[in-house]
């Protein structure tokens, strides 16, 4: 012999197997979110927000090519989505157009 163990010896006569006993069923979410508030437990689950209105897909050939990415406040970014839907033109045309306003006002700081 060899010094070798055989890997198929276990297969010619195979343990007897039992099967695991059932877990018992778990409370129902219902109940654990009754038992919870009972207890005076708070929630971890984070507060909805509340869903934005979706805006419409906007596709322009312009020629425009180059992204331009900034952080506003929400209302100005509501505010300049309603400008743009009130004229009737692309976002980067509307941005066009608040420059030309602000060169031709003569607006600086």
């Amino acid at each position: 012999m060899t010094g070798r163990l055989d890997p198929f010896a276990g297969l010619i006569d195979p343990p007897k197997f039992e099967p695991k006993p059932r877990p018992e069923k778990p409370v129902a979410n219902d109940e654990t979110d009754r038992i919870a508030d009972s207890l005076g437990f708070p929630s971890r689950q984070a507060p909805r927000a509340p869903k934005q209105p979706k805006r419409r897909v906007r596709t322009y050939r312009t020629g425009r090519n180059r992204q331009f990415n900034l952080k506003a406040r929400p209302e100005s970014v509501d505010r300049f989505y309603r400008l743009a839907d009130e004229r009737g033109v692309p976002l980067g045309a509307l941005l066009d157009l608040a420059l030309d306003a602000l060169e031709r006002a003569g607006v600086s700081e």
